[in-house]
């Protein structure tokens, strides 16, 4: 009798945590190793690329433009607060480097996350569940390779290219801002151009190639993990956007903490 409840009994929260950590690692490296071995699924690859990228630039636009608008406007409201009047034209430094180094990526990642991560599981979760991931073991394919390495490619190189492009929008809003409430154009750009490095561009978008790992190898991950018919599907979407959120901004703290604050250090 109790040899029959031990069997029954559901695992530890230690032992699922554990175990969970265990299959993104498989998967990760298994990933990996496919990415150097051929063939590779060229089209597959390239209609990811445009799901990614060129199918998430109206939502990015939209956050990086807005984005960038309230971060200039509360650093105008600290310095014409607390600095004093006429020194808001110094706020473009700050604005442009909270904007390459933390927001930005992380306000695409999330994005993404919602957009294309949600896509990702659900899209592989349903052929789990209707049995065409079977189906590619049973003609000798490989489902990582057909399935999971073209997402996180396109992934890892389309995140860095919507994070840029969302940098230069969220700074040209957060400038348009400044501008618009009567900071001098030339004093603003001077000191953003004398204090800003290209090392704070290149740091954001270190972050988002992780970020884009982080997105295509969760939502794979719960999508091949998926059962339980519609229902199952619906939960793996959820839980894809849950942990590559938190993950998300858990790295962007310690890769924050990592990563140089300039070359020279």
């Amino acid at each position: 009798m109790k040899s029959d409840m031990s069997l029954n009994a559901k695992p530890s929260p230690v032992y699922s945590t554990l175990h969970q950590l265990g299959e993104v690692g498989l998967l990760i490296g298994q990933t990996f190793r496919n990415f150097f071995r051929k063939p590779w699924e060229a089209k597959i690859f390239l209609q990811q690329m445009e799901e990614i990228g060129v199918r998430s630039f109206p939502v990015v636009s939209l956050t990086a433009a807005f984005g960038g608008l309230v971060f200039g406007l509360q650093t105008y409201v600290a310095f014409h607060r607390y600095v004093g009047a006429g020194t808001e034209a110094y706020g473009g430094p700050v604005i442009s480097l909270g904007l390459v180094k933390e927001l930005i990526p992380i306000l695409v990642g999330l994005m993404v996350t919602g957009r294309v991560g949600s896509a990702m599981a659900a899209e592989i979760g349903t052929m789990k569940i209707t049995e065409q991931v079977d189906a590619l073991f049973s003609l000798g394919a490989d489902p990582n390779r057909y399935l999971v390495v073209p997402r996180t490619l396109a992934s890892l190189i389309m995140l860095p290219v919507l994070t840029l492009y969302g940098d230069f929008i969220g700074v040209m809003g957060g400038f348009l801002y400044n501008v618009v409430m009567g900071v001098n154009r030339f004093v603003y750009w001077r000191n953003t151009l004398i204090y800003l490095e290209l090392w704070d561009v290149a740091t954001g978008l270190i972050k988002a190639v992780f970020f884009g790992i982080v997105i295509a190898i969760i939502g794979c991950w719960q999508g091949l993990r998926a059962e339980g018919g519609a229902e199952g599907v619906g939960r793996a979407t959820t839980r894809t956007v849950v942990i590559a959120s938190i993950t998300i901004l858990i790295l962007n703290f310690f890769l924050s903490r990592m990563l140089p604050a300039t070359l020279g250090q």
